[in-house]
C-alpha cells in the first residue's frame, strides 16, 4: 500500500517528503524528462521557473512568518534553500539550479519514495492521491481535471530576464540595498533620471509583445503576483516608479541624489556572474526586450542569458472544490496541493504541500485530518482556499490581512508584525502538541 503524488514541483516534493518521513511508501509521478511544459528548462525537481527569491525572511513579515511555520513543520525545501542561499538583503533567494539539485537528490535517495517518470492522464479514485501538478499542468491532465471539477481559472504568468554581470556598465550602476538594509552588495542598482525614464517608459508601453499560444486571449486575466512590467506600466506613468522601479531609500553616488527611477538587479548565483532583473517579468518579444531594456543606461550593452517569457497558469475554483485540509469535496481520498489550489507563491505552494502530505497520511491511517490554527499563516491560507463565501476567487499569497485581528494592535508596523508572529508560533506549537 502506498500514496500517490502527481508532480515533482515544489508542492509535490514537499508532499512526498512529508509522507515518506512518516514511514509510508510514495509513488511520485513526474512527466520529466519525457515531457516538459514550455516554462520548464531542466530535468530537475522543484524547478524555479520565475524568480529565484522566496521573499522576506524576517519573522515579523508575512512571508517570513510562513517560512518559520514551515521550518517548525520540517520543510524539505527550506533546508535546501538555506544551503543554496545567495545574498539578497532581507530576502531568502537561492541559486536556482543548486536548490533544485539538492531537492532532487533528497527525493531520489529517499527509500520510501519511488519516482515514476510518466505523464499521468487520469487517477484512481480508490487510491489516496495528492495532485500537485502546479499551474503548468499538462493539457491532457488539465482537461481531465476540468472534466471532473470544471470551473478552472486561467491566468497569464511571466518570468523576468537574467543578464550577465560583466555586461552591466558599472560606471552607470551602483551597489546598495534600500535604506542600507542587508549587505550593500546584495542589489545592483541601475538608475535613470527623469528624461531617461520618460524615453524608456514610452518605448516600454508601445513595444511589441510575443504571441501567446494555447489559451484564450479574448479575455485574459493577468496574474497580479507576476504582472508583466509592460502591463503594469500601462496603468499609468508613475505606476512602475511606485512599484518595482521605486527609487526610495537609494542614493546614486554619481549625482549624490535619489534617482528618478531604478531597476534593481539581484544575484542569480553565488559567483555573482548572473543577475535577475527584479520585478521585470515580461512578455515582450526577445528583440524588443534587448532594445527597450537597453534604454536603461547601465544595460545599454547587456548580455541576456535568459529572456523573459509568459505562460499560462491554471488554478482551481478551490472554494467550490476543496476542503481546508486540501482534500476534494468530490472524494476525500483525492487531495490537491500547490499553486493549482490558488495559493500564490513558491513558499505558499510548498506549505500547502506539507499540509496535504500530513493529511494524506492521516487519511491513509484512518485518522482525522488537520487544518492548522487560523492565527497561523499556513492555517489561514488553507481556510482561504476553502472559503465558500468568496464569490470571485483569486490567488492569495501570505499576508497579515488574512489573519484574525490582534486583541491589542501595535501602531508600529514591525511591532505589529512581531505580534502576529508571536501569536502564530505559540498557537502552532500548542496545536501540534495537542494532535501528537
Amino acid at each position: 500500500m502506498c500514496i500517490n503524488v502527481i508532480g515533482a514541483g515544489l508542492a509535490g516534493c514537499e508532499t512526498a517528503y512529508q509522507i515518506a518521513k512518516r514511514g509510508i511508501k510514495v509513488n511520485l509521478y513526474e512527466m520529466k524528462p519525457i515531457k516538459k511544459s514550455p516554462a520548464h528548462k531542466t530535468d530537475l525537481f522543484a524547478e524555479l521557473v520565475c524568480s529565484n527569491s522566496f521573499k522576506a525572511d524576517r519573522i515579523n513579515s508575512a512571508a517570513g512568518l510562513l517560512k518559520e511555520e514551515m521550518r517548525i513543520l520540517d520543510s524539505l525545501l527550506l533546508k535546501a534553500a538555506d544551503k543554496a542561499r545567495v545574498p539578497a538583503g532581507g530576502a531568502l533567494a537561492v541559486e536556482r539550479d543548486v536548490f533544485s539539485e539538492l531537492v532532487t537528490y533528497e527525493i531520489k535517495n529517499n527509500k520510501n519514495i519511488t519516482v515514476i517518470s510518466e505523464e499521468v492522464k487520469e487517477i484512481n479514485f480508490d487510491e489516496i492521491t495528492v495532485i500537485a501538478t502546479g499551474p503548468l499542468t499538462s493539457d491532457d491532465f488539465s482537461d481531465y481535471i476540468y472534466s471532473l471539477f470544471g470551473n478552472s481559472l486561467s491566468f497569464f504568468d511571466a518570468a523576468a530576464p537574467i543578464v550577465t554581470f560583466e555586461s552591466v556598465d558599472m560606471d552607470k550602476a551602483f551597489f546598495e540595498s534600500r535604506y542600507g538594509k542587508g549587505n550593500t552588495t546584495d542589489y545592483l542598482n541601475c538608475p535613470m533620471n527623469k528624461d531617461e525614464y520618460e524615453v524608456f517608459y514610452n518605448e516600454l508601453v508601445n513595444a511589441q509583445r510575443a504571441p501567446i499560444h494555447d489559451f484564450d486571449v479574448r479575455d485574459p486575466k493577468v496574474y497580479e503576483g507576476c504582472m508583466p512590467i509592460e502591463v503594469m506600466a500601462q496603468r499609468g506613468y508613475d505606476t512602475i516608479r511606485f512599484g518595482p522601479m521605486k527609487p526610495v531609500g537609494l542614493t546614486d553616488p554619481n549625482t549624490g541624489r535619489r534617482p528618478w527611477a531604478v531597476l534593481q538587479l539581484r544575484k542569480e548565483n553565488n559567483q555573482g556572474s548572473m543577475y535577475n532583473m527584479v520585478g521585470f517579468q515580461t512578455n515582450l518579444k526577445f528583440s524588443e526586450q534587448k532594445r527597450v531594456f537597453g534604454l536603461i543606461p547601465a544595460l545599454k550593452d547587456a548580455e541576456f542569458v535568459r529572456y523573459g517569457v509568459m505562460h499560462r497558469n491554471t488554478f482551481l475554483n478551490s472554494p467550490e472544490i476543496l476542503n481546508s485540509d486540501f482534500s476534494t469535496k468530490l472524494n476525500d481520498k483525492i487531495f490537491f496541493a500547490g499553486q493549482i489550489t490558488g495559493v500564490e507563491g513558491y513558499m505558499e505552494s510548498a506549505a500547502s504541500g506539507i499540509v496535504a502530505g500530513i493529511n494524506a497520511v492521516k487519511r491513509f491511517k484512518g485518522e482525522k485530518t488537520i487544518t492548522l490554527p487560523p492565527t497561523t499563516m499556513t492555517g489561514s491560507l488553507s481556510r482561504y482556499i476553502a472559503d465558500g463565501s468568496i464569490k470571485d476567487f483569486q490567488p492569495m499569497g501570505a499576508n497579515f490581512g488574512i489573519l484574525p485581528e490582534l486583541e491589542e494592535r501595535p501602531r508600529d508596523k514591525r511591532e505589529r508584525g512581531q505580534a502576529y508572529a508571536d501569536r502564530a508560533i505559540r498557537d502552532l506549537n500548542n496545536y501540534l502538541e495537542s494532535v501528537r
